[in-house]
């Protein structure tokens, strides 16, 4: 059972990691939803201290090992590339062991990150923002295109296997643990009319026809972190979901939430559409970040991506509500259903306007060339 860190067990947990001197102050943060995070003042500066949730993360020490080989290597490549680490990346602090995080009698996994002073948010206020946002996540694929993606471990297994993610669905559905089956057939057959669709990234990666990848696997914009004016990208955060995988994913989800014109938990379902300038900025800034990094097969994916993430989240969402709201956390018995109706009026409105997200992707890879 989770329980918030105590005063003791986080004074306890910094006295490891000696060189960030001694706290002055400390501030929870309640944006994240996973870890316990807290800025930290002390004599040597401002510090991120960090506890893993031991819930999300069954293996801390194996999400650990993916960060600190990530951030290593975007250390190296952004002093190559002329740029300033110390604000375009995460960058962990050693403790006295020379590790860089720490686990303590308890057996939480502690971690500091140098803190990087700039803004984020939530949803995108424009297309031009979204775009930025999307450099900056292109970037983050260009920068890792030589990293051996092979080595990082899967730390949530079948994290973005659509096709595993259907097999629970469909499980849950037969189980009809709640009896909640007979009020939503209607969202139940649509899930079931697409499953022909969902193989195509899984099948990709592997035969070879999509390379494999370092993957955020997280990519809200507030995983961007944009300097004091909120006008320039300046590092990603939120690394603990790094793991091998397809960029697609990523730019898929990104479109998931950025082009729909309404929150995932809109009751009238009658708001929601696919919003084409923003998926038409978030392409164009992706693409120019990575840098001649993706393939054309890739980029002329670019509108089934946000498809597949879609479909995925609406199957995860109805999969919950179906087994009685066990994974994501609900403000009413419903709202697991709303938030699965929401992700089908999003997909639908996708389907609507697939030829124009297509005829976007065409003219962006003529611009290219």
């Amino acid at each position: 059972m989770k329980t918030i860190p105590t005063d003791a067990m986080i004074r306890a947990a910094v006295a490891r990691f000696s060189s960030v001197g001694e706290i002055r102050s400390y501030q929870r943060l309640e944006t994240g939803h996973i870890n316990d995070t807290y800025v930290l003042t002390t004599t040597e500066g401002k510090f991120l201290l960090q506890r893993l949730s031991p819930i999300a993360f069954k293996d801390p020490i194996k999400v650990m090992e993916n960060i600190i080989g990530v951030t290593h290597f975007l250390n190296l490549r952004i002093q190559a590339e002329g740029g300033d680490p110390l604000r375009e990346c995460l960058n962990l602090v050693q403790n006295d062991d020379g590790d860089f995080y720490e686990i303590d009698e308890e057996g939480y996994c502690w971690r500091i990150y140098l803190f990087i002073e700039g803004k984020t948010f939530d949803m995108p206020e424009n297309p031009e923002q979204f775009r930025l946002a999307a450099e900056a996540f292109g970037r983050f694929q260009y920068l890792l295109t030589e990293y051996p993606s092979q080595t990082l471990h899967e730390t949530i297994p079948h994290f973005h296997d659509t096709p595993k993610r259907f097999k629970d669905f469909e499980a849950a559905v037969k189980a009809d643990k709640k009896g909640r089956v007979a009020t939503c057939q209607g969202i139940i057959q649509e899930a079931f009319d697409r499953k022909d669709k969902i193989n195509v990234i899984v099948d990709g990666l592997k035969s070879g026809s999509l390379p494999l990848r370092t993957t955020h696997n997280d990519t809200k914009l507030n995983n961007v972190m944009f300097d004091s004016t909120g006008t320039k990208p300046l590092a990603i955060l939120d690394l603990d979901t790094v793991m091998p995988g397809s960029a697609l994913y990523d730019f898929g989800d990104s479109i998931r939430f950025g082009a729909n014109t309404c929150l995932e938990d809109e009751k009238d379902t009658a708001k929601i559409h696919f919003s084409l300038p923003m998926f038409e900025a978030y392409a164009k800034g992706f693409v120019h970040g990575a840098n001649h990094s993706l393939t054309e097969h890739e980029i002329r994916l670019f509108p089934y991506a946000g498809w597949l993430m879609t479909y995925e989240c609406g199957i995860r969402f109805l999969a919950d509500y179906l087994e009685g709201d066990v994974y994501f956390h609900v403000a009413y018995p419903e709202h697991n259903l709303v938030r699965a109706l929401d992700q089908f009026a999003l997909l639908k409105d996708m389907e609507v306007h697939k030829a124009d997200a297509d005829e976007i992707i065409v003219k962006l890879l003529q611009e290219e060339k």
